[in-house]
């Protein structure tokens, strides 16, 4: 057996699931889930109703690369929502089976194992920067997003011999589980040290699509590429998905865009991983990309939902509305697994621990005392919700 797989974790919904095993949630109240993040609005019907029109397509071999329309319509959906200059549909995007695969597939893509390499990684994070790291062969370095750097890394701090052994930095904005958003000038910064130091920055724009403010969409790593004069994207890639911006997250459709040099090896890769998407998935996601209507509706639901849970909150918990995602990251009085489980055995409401999307990092892990609220429900589950989290909180 590859012997880096013991140095993987438990995923945070498995660590949930050993946490609350002995809990028995009051019966006398219907459940409610606020700890996945998995989109429960309905998935546009005009895109089931393309992905049903293109079903006897399940009679033909996809190809890895995608087929054109499918490139052609990512490309112009980028170069109109981040005001681009340009961008090869044929070697500066490929679509992938949805962006945990295609993070997982890059990194053993890019990461050189025998140069000692060193991947960094937001803390907390998603998993699967760690998981993919491990498994590449290289040592994860986190910087720690907390309260007091407004929930971003501080690359400021970290030391020039450091991003000289770099070889990855993982970014994700707005931020899962705080809904952060790096701004233009950050990214510009850690497009300069990319270029100098020669390693990748990988950007995870997942959430993208989903923030407060209609006037101020989340600024994106290659849009920042634009503003430095970087058009090739050299030592920059994006990844984007369907399932958040079109609560779509059972077709897995997403892609990667940007550095044409690293794409083409990254498609070298993919064609032995054997992972094309099937071409009915990729006509229903050529609809979903060429329309902004549904996207903009999504948004504002999202934004009821915030303007309901906080009112209801108010002061109850430490919590501030995020510019982006669809998370809350309150602090906890006390621990944040006591909390979780508190919640869920005398309001049968599930939250996330935060320490379950983090590790310990010299000594302390930037997760501990919050929970993550994911506003995926129904309105009036997640309002029911925020009355039973101000009900338990008031108890404590």
């Amino acid at each position: 057996m590859n012997p880096d797989l013991d140095l993987l974790q438990a995923y945070p919904f498995e660590k949930l699931r050993t946490l609350f095993r002995d809990i028995t949630p009051n019966p006398r109240l219907a459940p409610i889930t606020l700890g996945m993040g998995e989109p429960q609005h309905p998935a546009p019907d005009f895109v089931v109703a393309r992905l049903q029109q293109e079903l006897p397509l399940l009679a033909k071999y996809p190809a890895t690369r995608g087929i054109p329309e499918l490139r052609e319509a990512i490309a112009a959906w980028l170069l109109a929502r981040y005001q681009l200059h340009r961008l090869d549909p044929e070697s500066q995007v490929l679509p992938v089976n949805g962006t945990r695969e295609a993070i997982f597939a890059l990194t053993q893509t890019v990461v050189d194992r025998s140069r000692n390499p060193l991947v960094l990684s937001p803390n907390p994070f998603y998993q699967i920067y760690e998981g993919a790291s491990l498994l590449a062969g290289a040592q994860l370095q986190l910087l720690d997003c907390t309260a007091e750097n407004n929930f971003l890394p501080d690359f400021d701090g970290v030391a020039d011999s450091v991003w000289q052994r770099c070889q990855l930095l993982f970014l994700c904005s707005p931020g899962n589980p705080t809904g952060a958003v790096l701004p233009l000038g950050t990214l510009q910064q850690l497009i300069a040290l990319a270029q100098k130091h020669e390693f990748l920055i990988a950007s995870d724009e997942c959430y993208a699509e989903i923030y407060a403010d209609e006037s101020q969409p989340p600024v994106g790593l290659l849009q920042a590429c634009r503003e430095s004069g970087l058009d090739d994207y050299r030592h920059c890639v994006v990844f984007h998905s369907l399932s958040k911006r079109s609560n779509l997250p059972g077709m897995r459709s997403g892609f990667v865009a940007g550095d044409a040099a690293i794409l083409e090896q990254f498609l070298l890769y993919r064609t032995y991983h054997g992972c094309a998407m099937p071409l009915q998935h990729q006509w229903a996601s050529i609809s979903a990309w060429s329309d902004e209507e549904h996207v903009q509706e999504n948004r504002r639901l999202y934004r009821e939902k915030f303007d309901t849970v906080l009112e209801i909150l108010g002061d109850c918990l430490p919590v501030k509305r995020p510019p982006g995602s669809f998370y809350l990251w309150p602090k906890t009085p006390g621990d944040d697994r006591d909390f979780a489980c508190g919640l869920l055995q005398q309001e049968n409401v599930t939250v996330l621990p935060g320490r379950f999307l983090a590790r310990e990092n010299d000594g302390r892990n930037p997760g501990e005392n919050h929970v993550r609220l994911a506003l995926v429900a129904p309105p009036e589950q997640c309002r029911e919700a925020a009355h039973r989290i101000r009900r338990f909180s008031a108890r404590l």
